[in-house]
């Protein structure tokens, strides 16, 4: 049996799907954290982790968020 690639839900999961590598996004996690100025990496879809990196901040760092946690996206103008 194959693992589904739908267990990651919702309007924020199905977005990182599509999402182009290497966008720049703000994130707005539950809780009223926002991330700002990450860069996605990819969206392992086998657990719902998504990967975001920070130059900005913490060059060399990467970000691990839930999916599912996130609230909003904001898609860096370019």
């Amino acid at each position: 049996m194959r693992p589904t690639n739908n267990r990651c839900k919702g309007c924020i999961c199905n977005q990182l799907r599509r999402l182009p590598r290497q966008t720049e996004v703000d994130v707005f996690l539950k809780g009223g954290q926002v991330l700002e100025d990450v860069v996605f990496i990819f969206l392992d879809r086998n657990n719902c982790c998504a990967f975001f990196t920070d130059q900005e901040t913490e060059p060399g760092s990467t970000l691990i968020v839930d999916c599912q946690d996130i609230q909003a996206l904001r898609i860096e103008a370019d």
